[in-house]
């Protein structure tokens, strides 16, 4: 069962719904589409993150952060190496965030990646299995990560203080197609790919295997300062306020240290 804190709580008085009522998605939050636009949400929204300290796999607890109106779970095979997170969450974007996530509390450099497939080949293509580090659990906290989008693209973000939007660098590699002939429903797998960030000091860069080469960095790195301890780990947003998807993230690596992303 996940918990929130007083603090958490404190944040969320002012935009709780009632008991009686049943929580709907506001407008803002719907994703895009032919008739509508995704947009940020109103000045001072926030949801407070519902949070488990149980352990799962190599990770310390896990959280809904920005208590999504679904509440997300995960599981880890130990057989496979396999952390399986389904979840609802409208984005990881904007001013704040909601996804579900796996974390441990580290100080220091760090070394992250991690293999990523979706197992629905149709989800929105805006999803986004992401590894982060943050400074806290609140939907809009100082963060650091990258991300592998459902049509392919991968980008390395920050927000680089509470309550401001974030900023990030997009590279679209590869993705979806259509075979010859096929019709939209026919849509082919997502190729695997493996992402991975480092954080050294203040710097953070995107590591990345397209076809299962030695990981390369990627682009240049951001800069950003967080605090320690901070919150290291993977998680999943499907980009749908109000109905969930899956995400599986294997072969994680996960070190307290710089130069072992592999």
């Amino acid at each position: 069962m996940l918990l929130c804190s007083a603090s958490h709580l404190l944040r969320a008085q002012a935009t709780s719904t009632p008991a009686a009522s049943k929580p709907s998605a506001p407008v803002w939050a719907q994703p895009g589409s032919a008739t509508h636009t995704q947009v940020a949400p109103p000045p001072e929204f926030h949801r407070a993150t519902r949070t488990s300290d149980t352990p799962i796999g190599i990770f310390q607890g896990q959280s809904d952060v920005g208590g999504a109106l679904i509440a997300g779970s995960a599981s880890y095979d130990p057989g496979t190496g396999q952390y399986t997170i389904t979840s609802a969450g409208y984005n990881v974007w904007y001013t704040r965030d909601e996804f579900h996530y796996l974390w441990q509390k580290m100080s220091g450099d760090v070394s992250l990646a991690a293999d990523v497939t979706y197992p629905n080949p149709k989800g929105y293509e805006d999803r986004k299995a992401v590894l982060i580090i943050r400074q806290d659990l609140d939907d809009d906290s100082k963060e650091a990560l990258v991300a592998l989008h459902g049509g392919g693209m991968i980008h390395l973000a920050q927000r680089p203080k509470k309550d401001v939007r974030v900023r990030d660098t997009e590279y679209r590699i590869g993705g979806r197609g259509l075979p010859e002939g096929e019709s939209p429903d026919s849509l082919v797998p997502i190729i695997a790919k493996r992402i991975g960030i480092e954080k050294k000091g203040d710097s953070f860069t995107l590591f990345v295997s397209v076809d299962g080469e030695p990981m390369h960095q990627f682009g240049p790195p951001i800069q950003l300062h967080l605090d320690g301890p901070f919150y290291v780990g993977i998680g999943f947003c499907p980009h749908l306020p109000d109905k969930t998807d899956t995400a599986v993230l294997s072969n994680v690596v996960l070190e307290n240290a710089s130069g072992k992303v592999r």
